[in-house]
Order: structure tokens, then sequence, then C-alpha cells
């Protein structure tokens, strides 16, 4: 049977209505019972600033892509590390892709952004950690520098601060 709920102007639910017409007129059951089957529930909308920081963070992600590429192609090939362009490149993949998911979820105001944020700031926190200790004296440590306070450790603040503010409320 389908009703609506005194509180509820416009939803539909759907109730499973139980009556005994023996027990109608006995005292305390002077009612039908009303036993919920299925409420529609509606996801709310995330907030205006939420879906903004999930599409800054999309853009971001994938304007790093491009930037995996010049990796690939520009770290020297003589670092003493083996496979040490593949280091690099594979770390800012997994960083691309951290932006990526925490924005997209975020956006779609799916708590579990809260999952990818963290996960993405710890990765942005270490890149710029490597960056700046592993990096050249001189011009290459100014842009190591650069890049850690420019973008790797604000993004880091972005992600952590929406996780930790996804996991400080309530479900």
């Amino acid at each position: 049977m389908k009703g609506r709920t005194g509180g509820e102007r416009g939803k539909t639910m759907r109730q499973l209505v139980l009556c005994n017409e023996e027990m109608a007129g006995a005292e305390g059951f002077d009612r039908a019972e009303v036993i919920p089957l299925h409420e529609e529930a509606e996801e709310p909308r995330p907030a205006r600033g939420m879906r903004r920081a999930g599409w800054l963070l999309v853009a971001c992600g994938l304007a790093l892509l491009p930037w995996l590429y010049v990796l690939a192609t520009g770290l020297p090939a003589t670092a003493t590390a083996a496979h040490w362009p593949v280091a690099w490149v594979g770390l800012d993949a997994l960083e691309a892709l951290g932006l990526i998911a925490t924005g997209l979820l975020a956006a779609r105001g799916d708590r579990r952004h809260a999952l990818a944020a963290a996960a993405t700031a710890t990765l942005l926190v270490v890149d710029a950690w490597f960056d700046t200790t592993t990096a050249a004296p001189g011009g290459d440590f100014a842009t190591a520098v650069a890049l850690a306070l420019g973008a790797e450790l604000p993004l880091a603040t972005l992600c952590g601060w929406l996780a930790l503010r996804t996991l400080s409320r309530p479900a």
C-alpha cells in the first residue's frame, strides 16, 4: 500500500499496514501499525565548496598527466638508482590517479573520497620530500622547493582537510 506520512510532503513510501479487527477495538490497539518497507533515500547534493574542491582536484590530476611524459623523457638515464625514471613516473601517476579519484568522489558527494584524499595527501607529501632531498644543489633544488611549496604541499593540505572534515562528521 502506498501512502504519505505526516511530515513528508510529496515523498512516497511503501508501507505494510497490519490491523487485526479483533485487536482494533482493544485498549492500546485503536489504530493500525505502519511499518515502512522501503524509503527512497535521496543523496544530499554536496555543498558548493565541496564540489569546487572536487573539480579542482580533478583538474590538477589531469594536469599531471602531461607531466608524466616530461618525466619519462627528461629524467637523466645515468642516475645511480636503477629504474630512476620509472620510480618518479610511477609516483606522479599515483598522485594523478589519487587526485582524480578524490575529486570525482568529492564532486559526487560520496563520503569515500576521504579515503582517497588521505592516501593522496600522503603521496603528495612523500613526493615533496623526495623532490627536495634528491635534487642537486642550485637550480634543481630551487625548482623542487618551489614545486613543493607551490603545488604539492598545498594540494596535500587540501586533501588532508577534505579527509578530516568528512571523517569528523557523523554519517
